[in-house]
């Protein structure tokens, strides 16, 4: 089954890379996703821009409307993810528990829809 972690953290900037804290955080990242890749759980991961960077879409009585910025407030901004493959829930949550996320904001674990491939060309 697959799950999607979900990446919240404060709402302050990161870090520059070049940085000592920067250089901790890609290190911490670095074992965590490690550890899922040699496990062969981790499909993908990655992190976001900022909010500002957003563009939030909706489309209401056939008209397209763009929005600068995050499509919610919340004190929390989403900053990246990470999709595995792994047995069940169980499994899944002890991975997020090993994010770096997890000790300084929160992980959302969801698991992803299966849907059959019904032979529809992509």
């Amino acid at each position: 089954m697959r799950y999607l972690f979900l990446l919240y953290g404060p709402d302050e900037a990161l870090p520059g890379p070049e940085t000592p804290e920067g250089q901790t955080m890609i290190g911490e990242w670095r074992t965590a996703t490690e550890a899922m890749a040699k496990a062969g759980v981790l499909i993908d991961c990655g992190p976001l821009q900022p909010p500002a960077a957003a563009t939030t879409v909706r489309v209401r009585d056939g008209e397209t409307l763009l929005t600068d910025g995050p499509a919610a407030e919340i004190k929390e901004q989403f900053g990246g993810y990470t999709l595995i493959e792994c047995a069940g829930l169980d499994e899944a949550l002890r991975w997020a528990a090993t994010v770096p996320t997890a000790f300084n904001g929160s992980v959302e674990v969801r698991p992803v829809v299966q849907i059959p491939d019904r032979g529809v060309p992509g």
